[in-house]
């Protein structure tokens, strides 16, 4: 029972650290990996068409979930800030586009913390083929395939310098 046991973990490890290396996290001061993919503000290239901007991505796992229905109000809130401050957001997860829309339609009904309705003015993007969730190392494989973990990308004016949390 040991030895299987153990054998499971190593093999575990060993393709853990396989699909580890195919889907890196960008390191610090690396140019950004592109993508283009579907939103709800229409098909967009990512980072290239928020131009010389600060920009920060954030992946989420999954729509319509509590922890995340509260994260984008508050960035919807905020967005005014990061305008005057020359940030463009963006938010990413393996969900569809259509659903996306649906999310972002029932989160602008909202009236979060008694604040009113917030307009959610940034792009949600579509990955289902984990194409871009990939490129950033945000499907931790073998434990998930098809769900993004939470995480924040914050990049320069010009796409040379990333930082990830």
């Amino acid at each position: 029972m040991k030895k299987l046991l153990l054998t499971f973990v190593a093999v575990s490890f060993i393709a853990g650290s396989i699909f580890s290396q195919s889907s890196k996290i960008p390191l610090i001061g690396s140019k950004a990996p592109s993508f283009t993919a579907k939103s709800t503000d229409g098909k967009i290239t990512f980072p290239e068409s928020f131009g010389d901007n600060w920009k920060i991505l954030f992946s989420h796992p999954q729509d319509f979930t509590p922890v995340c229905s509260s994260e984008l109000l508050e960035l919807a809130f905020m967005q005014n800030d990061f305008d005057r401050l020359g940030v463009k957001i963006a938010v990413i997860s393996t969900d569809n586009v259509e659903q996306h829309k649906m999310w972002v339609a029932h989160l602008e009904e909202l009236d979060y913390k008694k604040r009113g309705s917030q307009k959610i003015k940034f792009p949600l993007f579509d990955d289902v083929g984990g194409v871009a969730s990939k490129k950033y190392g945000m499907l931790h494989e073998p434990i998930s395939t098809s769900k993004d973990i939470r995480g924040v990308f914050i990049g320069s004016l010009h796409n040379s310098g990333w930082f990830c949390f």
